[in-house]
């Protein structure tokens, strides 16, 4: 078993996580999210071309005939290619634009349009889905153990999600349905990860309860932590290669999953550990205490 300090530098990273957030905070509210058609509204039309072609003659044909607000990603063989516009223009307009410029034959496989009426419920629906998730999780942390371990956990998944939502906000990628897909799947992957050690956690205030907490915690992450690299090691390596070779219509999905993976395993160490010592979690599990919090 490892002997590792976890908790010594536990300040100096509880600083580093809150940078993290308040800055990915200021990324969403002043650069603001690439919302994609499923939120802002729009038309997504799937074509097929008759033999590969760069994808650059595309954006520039588009670009000469004054289309505005579009982009163009492959999706499946090199033949397939997304476009994504907002529904000022018809999918045949832009098929009649293609053809005639690029003077090749353009095939529509599919169409699909979002009202911005739609887009507004989704983020709706979006934001109440995650919430509800937290809500849920909070209650049933609180259930298991003592309102510190809920806390705890929940102050580790907003972390989670937050930096998360930030580094989409920072590098600019689309964020759409499947983002909240990753997001949910995120939450339920690191509260996975958090409820083993806390279970160990427990186990061992039980088991002594004379010892200094952060002695205790300390012994429970080592305990853990072959677990929790394994089950981190094995689910990365599952979602690199989605990530690699998914291609593009699952690529943000994939990187959400790969990133919040990474800091949600961190997060189940640095964080939800820790901050049973600031609020001084229960040390007698055989006597029974108010647990108001």
């Amino acid at each position: 078993m490892t002997n590792f300090d976890f908790l010594k530098y536990k300040k100096f990273f509880i600083l580093v996580s809150a940078s993290l957030v308040f800055f990915s905070f200021i990324l969403i509210f002043s650069k603001g999210l690439n919302l994609g058609v499923d939120f802002k509204g729009g038309t997504t039309i799937e074509i097929r071309l008759e033999k590969k072609m760069d994808i650059e003659k595309i954006r520039n044909s588009l670009s000469k005939s004054k289309i505005n607000n579009f982009s163009v990603k492959e999706f499946g063989t090199a033949n397939d290619l997304l476009i994504y516009t907002d529904n000022s223009i018809s999918p045949n307009d832009i098929k009649n634009i293609l053809e005639k410029d690029l003077k090749e034959k353009i095939t529509i496989r599919k169409i699909e349009t979002v009202g911005p009426k739609v887009g507004s419920e989704l983020i709706k629906s979006a934001i109440y889905s995650v919430l509800l998730c937290l809500i849920a999780i909070f209650l049933y942390l609180w259930f298991r153990f003592e309102w510190q371990f809920s806390l705890g956990g929940i102050v580790a998944l907003l972390h989670d999600l937050i930096i998360t939502v930030g580094v989409f906000a920072l590098l600019g990628l689309q964020f759409d349905l499947s983002i909240i897909a990753a997001l949910l799947t995120i939450l339920g992957y690191s509260i996975n990860d958090t409820v083993i050690i806390y279970d160990r956690i427990r186990e061992n205030l039980k088991k002594d309860s004379s010892s200094e907490l952060s002695i205790l915690i300390n012994e429970s992450l080592n305990n853990t932590l072959s677990r929790t690299l394994k089950t981190s090691g094995t689910t990365l390596l599952c979602i690199v290669a989605v990530l690699i070779f998914g291609g593009e219509v699952l690529r943000g999905f994939a990187f959400a999953i790969t990133f919040g993976i990474i800091v949600g395993t961190y997060s189940s160490i640095y964080i939800a550990a820790p901050i049973l010592i600031f609020f001084k979690v229960k040390r007698d599990w055989s006597i029974k205490i108010d647990n108001t919090p």
